[in-house]
């Protein structure tokens, strides 16, 4: 008796299935991979990972498979790097093999495949060397910059003065004065904070982006160049999300540390008055004499932790690292966190300590860990922007405002947003009281 259509489509589809398990659970299990959680499949590793708090999930998995292991994406094998080791032998030691960046569909669907942060190959290459240059070219490290970063510093001092006698949530301001430096830089002016097409750049972002034209420098004879409109957007939309987020949630971070341990602050202050005093405005050069206030921005920004995982790395080729065969295309995943919390580098990597950057003479230590921009070939291009404006910002506010808590400070609690994928402050509000 002939099969029924519906008997005959369900055989076919079990079939394939069927296949389909085979050859997945073929592949995985004669893959010379690091080993990892077993997956399931269509799911990989879901069941051990919880959603909405995946960083704590991946050191969770390490304690059981150590500091290189393999997740699943669905089917799609993710090589995980726990601790400082790990991550430095692949991402500086091989940093010719994993410097790609590693695009899963979703992200290519919000990011695109143009500008810095998501390419790879002589784009990347190019647009990166371009952006380093344009960088220098516009004042990174040079006086131009700075005094565009102390402009804004002096504009949100002057509006925290206006709001002296009432509780501030810092949180808006910060945004808007990291965003203005990136227009100062990107635009080449500022804008009022209350200016409307500001406050459309900030809330509609990815439009304002979109619109924008430049008719110059575009070699738009050359059909090979990688400098084209897509590619200058592309850049541009990298500047601001790279470069006002992370930045302002560190400065939000700053604040409410300083909230939780006054007498941090008071020690900061009174560096601050040693070196720079109340009269002048505070430079980037004064940062190499400020020993105490440089460690404890360095330990806000290990502590802050605001990417604990980064952004996804690739191998460009086929490698055999530690002992394990990692095929070329693989997605890699970095824990900054676990190398930023490393215990073999910082003593109490998970309490606030300004005295992991200060050696027994109060002088200044560098850590091979501070890693909050990355490491090797991708490591951040605006890190020289980011150390600047974190340094001006933090400096010109406590130079002449004392930060008060608005509860005790045994109530502050300065850990992360919970179920939250990245590290973001808990809200508060603040008094900041005139020197």
């Amino acid at each position: 008796m002939a099969l029924g259509v519906g008997t005959t489509l369900l055989l076919a589809t079990g079939v394939t299935l069927l296949i389909y398990l085979v050859s997945w659970w073929r592949r995985i299990k004669y893959s010379n991979l690091p080993p990892g959680p077993t997956p399931l499949p269509l799911l990989g590793t879901v069941m051990q990972l919880s959603i909405t708090e995946v960083p704590k999930s991946l050191l969770k998995i390490s304690e059981t498979y150590g500091p290189v292991y393999t997740c699943y994406s669905a089917n799609i094998p993710v090589v995980v790097l726990i601790g400082y080791d790990a991550v430095k032998e692949a991402l500086v030691d091989n940093s010719d093999v994993f410097s790609d960046r590693g695009n899963l569909k979703v992200v290519k669907v919000l990011f695109g495949t143009y500008g810095i942060v998501m390419t790879n190959g002589e784009r990347w290459k190019t647009l990166r060397r371009f952006g380093l240059t344009t960088l220098r070219n516009f004042g990174m490290g040079k006086r131009s910059i700075e005094e565009r970063i102390q402009e804004e510093a002096q504009n949100l001092r002057e509006q925290f003065m206006k709001d002296k006698d009432t509780p501030i949530d810092p949180t808006y301001m910060l945004g808007l004065v990291v965003s203005n430096v990136i227009c100062s830089v990107v635009f080449g002016k500022r804008f009022d904070y209350e200016d409307k097409k500001f406050m459309t750049l900030l809330q509609y972002i990815k439009e304002i982006i979109s619109g924008m034209n430049s008719a110059s420098g575009q070699e738009k004879q050359n059909p090979n160049t990688e400098f084209h409109e897509n590619n200058l957007v592309g850049s541009v939309q990298d500047l601001f999300f790279a470069g006002t987020e992370t930045t302002s949630n560190t400065l939000r971070y700053a604040f409410i540390i300083m909230l939780k341990y006054p007498e941090i602050q008071e020690k900061v202050q009174k560096e601050i008055d040693s070196v720079i005093g109340q009269e002048r405005i505070p430079s980037a050069q004064d940062r190499s004499k400020m020993p105490y206030t440089d460690a404890v921005i360095h330990e806000i920004q290990r502590f802050a932790d605001i990417l604990p995982v980064g952004l996804l790395h690739a191998a460009s080729k086929d490698i055999t690292f530690r002992g394990y065969t990692i095929p070329k295309g693989t997605l890699v995943a970095p824990a900054i966190t676990s190398v930023l919390k490393d215990p073999n580098f910082f003593k109490n990597p998970t309490d606030f300590d300004p005295g992991h950057f200060l050696d027994e003479n109060g002088a200044f230590k560098k850590s091979d860990a501070f890693m909050p921009f990355s490491a090797g070939k991708r490591m951040c291009v605006g890190e020289g922007l980011a150390r600047m404006e974190l340094f001006l910002f933090f400096t010109t506010i406590l130079q002449r405002f004392t930060l008060k808590p608005t509860v005790d400070k045994k109530d502050i609690d300065i850990t992360p947003e919970p179920n939250s994928n990245s590290s973001r402050s808990r809200d508060y509000k603040m008094f900041a009281v005139p020197q």
